[in-house]
């Protein structure tokens, strides 16, 4: 209570200040400067290290600059510039960064300063958005810092006009080899793999002295490139092309340059074509170009640009701003038409996309390219995209965060252009006119020239392009269900994962199988050293032992990071749910198979009842993880892919349940003797099953009314003679918990249990023992059953070696690990059936089902169990990292913001539902299900 009335008195201090900022005389406050984390290539800076000296020295204003070991400047450069490194930026009062802030890293009721790519709706990032209002975040938008003509004053154009105009040139260079030319081009680099502009321009002059020297390939001559846009971008490439020998060129001139291609004089120099509108559009009802008309209404206009410059065009350099109002500068129909010409297959090799507008003024634009893999090409004629430099297709060169390829000099340009508004912010003097116009919303409400995008946000809602920056995974654990979890995982190039475990060997056996993974060794009761590994995640996943789950999901609470986990959510989980809530933190539980994607397809037929106004009758579910049958040739009919220590101890539990309007009630130690005989769901399978826990309670979790209810029932699948074997165990102590410690062979384990004397090994004699302690028949069936079911665990074997463990059922679980585990080309197999009894509007009665059957790959070893918990549980971790999960606390999958995503990704992996429905109650299992 204490805590939460802190917590609560800090938030209120929090926003007073917030609020105080906007309405008292300038003094210092604290300001933040964040790590860049989109991608791992960000190396900007809002402000340079002496950026931040002179700020510290002109307003007397505390900075605190998160650590960083990629960003250009490194952390001490700040420490001697008088910052303060600090992880944590709850204390700044603003936060300078440079793109966007991943949602679950937005601090409620601060000063955010940045490029949100929001002002103009773009639907990607409605949703950063959305939490801006409801986190009563101030955003100052560095796009909209502009004088009173409504020039810009922060930005980094220029930057992204170098880099892009070098890559442009390097990955020309790289085509025309690719094609069988040589070229002076080949000698460019990527812009990032120069320190600095005055090495480019060395390496420029490099280049040029090489055209003018050996000339350009004559296949390709005259070599034109062309420039759309006149802003800084488009300067910025300029300033780069220009340092190459080149002329300057007309549209008029074209085609008799063309004509002309074998003109010596094209042989050592490049053409540069500047165009603007008036060169590429045309009025549809014929007469001059109007520029006035035209930016009025763009729609009596259409573009030329394909027939006039792009069939003379070797390289496009594209710098305009579009808007979709304005025709398409080319369409994906005008490529195709283009790239059929035999005559023209050297014009149109490569676009430089430096302003990144996907699918707007070039339609076949369809996404950002990377610095890791800066291009792909599009072949239009075949309506194919690939990224075989060999192939046919137009290179496409669309990287989205140029200017961080020069980081030097783009944040010392940035910086310079910021300061004068980072200071007059540093000092609380948000009535700067440029501040203040470039506020897109503050007290949880969009500003007045801003609040068109309400439409926006309701428009978008759901609507995501996933984040480009490098996301981080804690795994902790690293047993069976590990692998395909890391499998699913690491087929994201942008994700990184940690594998952390107690047992370092295991975690480096399972990181060094996929790319972009790491092992550590991690002791979770090592608070200071589980806090920093949760803290460098984005998402916790948590495959340790269940009662260990809600120390970690404290310690993702207290840092600020989702977690997920397959457990049942246990009553220690769920006190924090409110703690998590406050933090603004999910911690899914129950993702898994049961519980997990059992609760998903449950809820997605429930709901879709709910919504034509049916009414749920009755609910059954049975899920098991199985042997597959041609491997179950045991007497338990049963091998472990999971823990055997789940396997009993589950059978320990007490189980409530409802069935044709009877509550029923199975004590802990009853549940293999109350056994369900008979669970006819397939004909070629003879299931037995197990209640399993408190079914009622899932009645209220599902939204459904008990009380309307026939049967409330969730089971577990066993095959037929598995649950007698069982019950004898647990009659014999086998399966007892009390602390015992225990060290003696599997052999003496049994005959201790059975009173048997010393000498008597016969079976016989082991025969009447059991008997005697089981209270029957020496020749009854089940004497007979288990002498082969102990025989098959090597509990008849004298020579077996001594084993030591805590409890009885530990024991236990040791010998049945140990002889009933999976054998080189077996698998094992996991079935899911739910059925409802639906009651629909009009009256009629509907048996619907929803069934899953999955096989383990014999050949791979991974089996069925892991995949089916694995897998779910890295697809919800996928979802938390794309920020599409948006409930907090402590929560199961049964909300449509989860399941529903998750089972359609769920069903691209190859584990899809299967539904039928039946008219009729008499089809329901309520009639065929023989309960003991």
């Amino acid at each position: 209570m204490i805590t939460a009335l802190i917590s609560r008195n800090c938030r209120q201090v929090a926003r007073a200040k917030h609020r105080w900022l906007a309405t008292q005389a300038p003094m210092p406050i604290v300001l933040g400067i964040r790590r860049e984390d989109k991608n791992r290539w960000e190396r900007r800076v809002a402000l340079t290290p002496a950026h931040v000296k002179r700020l510290i020295r002109e307003t007397g204003a505390r900075v605190l600059v998160q650590p960083s070991n990629t960003r250009i400047f490194n952390n001490s450069s700040f420490e001697r510039a008088g910052a303060v490194i600090e992880e944590d930026l709850a204390k700044a009062d603003a936060i300078l960064g440079i793109k966007e802030v991943p949602i679950d890293k937005l601090i409620p009721n601060k000063t955010y300063m940045l490029f949100s790519h929001t002002h103009k709706g773009q639907a990607y990032n409605m949703d950063s958005l959305r939490e801006f209002l409801g986190r009563n975040i101030r955003l100052i938008d560095y796009e909209l810092m502009t004088d009173q003509q409504g020039k810009r004053l922060v930005l980094f154009g220029t930057h992204a006009g170098y880099a892009g105009m070098i890559d442009g040139l390097h990955g020309l260079g790289q085509r025309l080899l690719a094609l069988g030319y040589n070229s002076p081009l080949i000698h460019m680099g990527q812009a990032h793999v120069y320190p600095n502009l005055e090495c480019v321009a060395t390496k420029l002059r490099h280049v040029a002295d090489i055209i003018s020297d050996q000339g350009l390939p004559d296949a390709f001559a005259p070599m034109v490139f062309t420039f759309t846009g006149a802003g800084n971008v488009t300067r910025g490439a300029r300033a780069i092309f220009d340092r190459l020998p080149h002329d300057n060129i007309t549209v008029d001139e074209l085609p008799k340059i063309v004509a002309d291609r074998f003109n010596p004089r094209y042989k050592n120099r490049l053409l540069a074509l500047q165009v603007s509108a008036q060169d590429y559009v045309e009025r549809i009802s014929g007469g001059a170009y109007d520029r006035a008309e035209y930016r009025e209404f763009p729609d009596r206009y259409r573009s030329v640009f394909a027939q006039k410059i792009a069939p003379y065009t070797t390289m496009l350099v594209n710098g305009i701003y579009w808007e979709s109002r304005y025709p398409r500068l080319m369409t994906t129909k005008d490529l195709a038409d283009i790239q059929r010409r035999r005559e023209l297959k050297s014009r149109m090799l490569a676009i430089a996309d430096i302003s990144c507008d996907i699918g707007g003024s070039l339609e076949f634009m369809s996404h950002a390219s990377t610095i890791d893999s800066p291009f792909f090409y599009v072949d239009a004629v075949n309506n194919v995209e690939h990224k075989d430099i060999e192939k046919p297709g137009v290179q496409i060169n669309s990287i989205d965060n140029l200017p961080t390829e020069l980081p030097f000099e783009a944040s010392k340009h940035f910086g310079d252009s910021l300061y004068p508004y980072a200071k007059a912010l540093a000092l609380g003097n948000l009535s700067d006119p440029v501040l203040s116009r470039a506020v897109i919303c503050q007290g949880g409400k969009l500003e007045a020239p801003h609040a068109h995008l309400e439409k926006n946000l309701a428009a978008a809602h759901g609507i995501r392009v996933a984040d480009t920056r490098r996301k981080r995974v804690l795994l902790v654990g690293s047993g069976m269900v590990s692998q395909p979890l890391v499998d699913y995982l690491a087929r994201s190039r942008d994700t990184d994962i940690t594998v952390a475990s107690n047992n370092l060997d295991e975690a480096r056996s399972l990181a060094c199988q996929f790319p972009n993974t790491q092992a550590m060794q991690l002791d979770i009761s090592d608070s200071r050293g589980l806090d920093t590994s949760v803290r460098g995640s984005d998402v916790v996943v948590s495959l340790i032992p269940a009662p260990l789950h809600p120390q970690l999901a404290d310690a993702a609470i207290r840092n600020g990071r989702h977690m997920v986990t397959a457990s049942y959510i246990s009553p220690e989980m769920e006190l924090l749910d409110r703690r998590a809530r406050d933090a603004s933190v999910t911690i899914l539980n129950e993702i898994g198979l049961d519980p997990g994607i059992d609760h998903c397809s449950a809820m997605k037929v429930i709901d879709e009842a709910k919504a034509r106004g049916a009414t749920v009758r009755s609910f059954i579910s049975w899920c098991g993880g199985l042997t597959a049958p041609e491997c179950s040739a045991n007497e338990l009919g049963y091998k472990f892919s999971w823990s055997p220590r789940g396997v009993l101890t589950a059978g320990l539990n007490a189980a409530k349940f409802k069935i044709n309007k009877l509550e029923r009630n199975v004590p802990s130690g009853s549940l293999f003797a109350l056994k369900f005989g008979r669970v006819p769901l397939f004909p070629g399978f003879a299931f037995e099953g197990l209640a399993n826990r408190d079914s009622l309670q899932y009645a209220e979790i599902y939204g459904l009314k008990l009380s309307d209810m026939d049967t409330m029932f969730r089971g577990t699948l066993r095959y037929r003679g598995f649950a007698e074997i069982l019950d004898a165990l647990y009659e014999l102590g086998f399966l007892s918990l009390d602390k015992a410690s225990i060290r003696m062979t599997p052999f003496e384990f049994l005959a201790s249990a059975i009173n048997l004397e010393q000498g008597q090994f016969d079976l016989p004699q082991i025969a009447h023992a059991l008997a005697t302690r089981l209270n029957t028949s020496p020749t009854s069936p089940l004497i007979a059953r288990l002498l082969v079911a102990f025989s098959e665990f090597g509990m008849l074997d004298p020579n077996q070696q001594a084993i030591h463990a805590p409890t009885h059922l530990d024991f236990m679980s040791h010998i049945l690990q140990s002889s009933l585990k999976f054998g080189r080309g077996e698998r094992d197999m996991v079935c899911l059936f739910h059925e409802f009894g639906i009651e629909e509007p009009c009256g009629k009665y509907n048996v619907h089902t929803s069934s899953l059957v999955a096989y383990g790959d014999a050949e791979s070893g991974e089996t069925a169990m892991a995949r089916t918990v694995g897998v779910p549980a890295a697809i919800a971790t996928r979802l938390l990292l794309e920020g599409r999960i948006h409930t907090k606390g402590v929560i199961r999958p049964t909300i449509g913001e989860v399941y529903e995503p998750l089972l359609e990704r769920l069903a691209h992996t190859g584990m899809h539902f299967a539904e039928s429905t039946k008219h009729g109650a008499h089809h329901s299992l309520q009639q065929t299900m023989a309960w003991n």
